[in-house]
């Protein structure tokens, strides 16, 4: 398993509910944005990814709806409210939880004393 995706363990639903909050996309979209927003750090397998989506959907955090495109269907997903507000409070969380790590991990230097 590759560094970045066992660091996203714990993560990895609240960053495909941000994904979604400019609107509906479909899975592999969802896999682009997450890939791409991250610099390419997050380019994870599908394998991951709609498990993962499932389980959202199951949670009443995003909707999905079939489509079929060029003859192909898809599915899309769009964030419900309940996944809104799911996904503003885990933003709120995340803030804390990284100001936290941050004193932690750059701790201001001690005043100089005369």
């Amino acid at each position: 398993m590759k560094a970045e995706a066992q660091a996203l363990k714990g993560h990895l639903d609240v960053l495909l509910l941000a994904t979604l909050r400019d609107g509906p996309r479909h899975g592999y979209a969802i896999k682009e944005t997450l890939r791409d927003g991250s610099g390419g750090r997050f380019d994870l397998p599908t394998g991951t990814i709609y498990p993962a989506l499932h389980r959202l959907e199951r949670a009443g955090l995003i909707t999905g709806t079939w489509s079929t495109v060029d003859g192909r269907r898809r599915r899309s997903y769009r964030l419900t409210t309940k996944g809104q507000r799911h996904l503003a409070s885990e933003r709120g969380n995340w803030r804390q939880f990284a100001a936290a790590v941050t004193a932690l991990l750059e701790p201001t230097p001690w005043p100089a004393t005369p």
